[in-house]
């Protein structure tokens, strides 16, 4: 790898957290974006999530953690990673360190040991360090509930930021990663060019009630039926409202 892409590798690691969650990346969004259909009407929305919602009322992100400064860890352990990966290597950190006090009296070396199975790990050990610091130094060992305080924590971006705030507080935020941004655009319910821009769609047109979860129904979503290559349309609870004019048949 040359110099100038490990800068660029580097530079991207704190925009791409939870995920792949960069504002600035642009997953194609069909082989077909040159036809796609205009967004699903209001109504036609909120029956996506009705259905959604009578699915599954109460879903769940797939990352391990046991309060909000470990799922602020496990969040910023994810960029570039597995949920599966994460969690293998933050069930022995957390078991040693579930405070910034802990993880900070751990260090860096020890932090990078827990976590070296995990793409990035050298900075991301670094990372949490730094940010425990901070967290002790500055807000009392707590995670503070402000997006703009979770921002200038080290490896933190807007859409790590917006995933704790969602899941630990309780803000109706919608984190966008490569799976959102696809069943956004596929469906569509949002047609937008970059994860910034489908987030801050969503959040606008998204009704109250179902905004809390919809981070999750699209993700899951994403992840199991509206798969990128081989979207299971047969099984999907919404085919017939979905828009995305290359369903599969089989």
């Amino acid at each position: 790898m040359t110099d100038r892409a490990a800068r660029g590798t580097a530079k991207r690691g704190k925009s791409a957290a939870t995920g792949r969650l960069g504002g600035s990346i642009r997953p194609a969004l069909t082989a077909h974006a040159d036809a796609a259909p205009e967004a699903v009407d209001s109504a036609t929305l909120v029956e996506i999530f009705r259905r959604f919602q009578a699915a599954e009322p109460e879903p769940k992100g797939e990352l391990h953690y046991v309060n909000p400064f470990t799922l602020l860890v496990a969040v910023v352990l994810s960029a570039q990673a597995t949920d599966r990966g994460v969690n293998l290597a933050t069930g022995p950190l957390f078991a040693a360190a579930d405070t910034p006090e802990k993880m900070l009296a751990l260090g860096e070396e020890r932090v990078r040991d827990f976590v070296r199975t995990i793409g990035l790990f050298n900075t991301k050990a670094k990372n949490v360090v730094a940010l425990s610091r901070i967290l002790v130094e500055q807000h009392g060992g707590a995670v503070p509930a402000s997006l703009e305080a979770l921002q200038v924590l080290p490896g933190v971006g807007a859409k790590t930021a917006s995933v704790v705030l969602n899941i630990a507080f309780g803000v109706p935020r919608i984190a966008v990663d490569t799976h959102i941004f696809r069943v956004s655009n596929r469906i569509p319910l949002f047609v937008g060019t970059t994860t910034d821009k489908v987030q801050a769609g969503l959040e606008a047109i998204v009704p109250e009630p179902y905004r809390l979860h919809a981070h999750h129904w699209l993700i899951l979503h994403g992840r199991y039926t509206c798969k990128a290559r081989k979207p299971e349309c047969p099984r999907c609870r919404i085919a017939d409202l979905c828009r995305y004019p290359s369903k599969t048949t089989a």
